[in-house]
């Protein structure tokens, strides 16, 4: 019994490290679609088409709200505009080429990004967070 009290204790850690590191894999895909950085699958898109829905918008989402999540601000509402966006990418871009299997549309990550950050709009943030911190002062 002593065991799962332990786990339970640390169930509000590992909702901020789930965050944290949702947070900066979505922030990854933000800055390879407006700064190329990491070289990844969008480098070759034009950084001129900054502000088209596809990649421009979703970069300044991705990194923007991303960075919000990663430091916990503001972390309920940006989770579940984040969770949008990406119900949104999946339906636009993955759902035509395959409506059943996510895994062979390319949109897995979509949907796994799509229903962590739902959750996290739901759960919050987390005990390391800018949320919490401002809530105590």
């Amino acid at each position: 019994m002593t065991s799962n009290n332990s786990w339970a204790r640390m169930s509000p850690y590992f909702l901020s490290i789930l965050r944290i590191v949702a947070a900066f894999l979505f922030m990854c895909h933000g800055t390879d679609k407006l700064f190329h950085l990491p070289e990844g699958p969008f480098t070759l898109i034009s950084s001129a088409k900054l502000f088209t829905l596809a990649p421009g918008l979703a970069g300044i989402l991705e990194v923007g709200g991303g960075f919000l999540l990663l430091i916990g601000l503001f972390s309920r509402p940006v989770a579940f505009i984040l969770s949008g966006e990406m119900a949104f990418a999946y339906f636009m871009a993955h759902f035509p080429a395959n409506h059943i299997f996510p895994y062979l549309n390319g949109g897995d990550s979509a949907v796994l990004f799509c229903f962590v950050f739902l959750y996290l709009s739901a759960a919050g943030p987390g005990p390391w967070s800018v949320d919490r911190a401002l809530r105590r002062a």
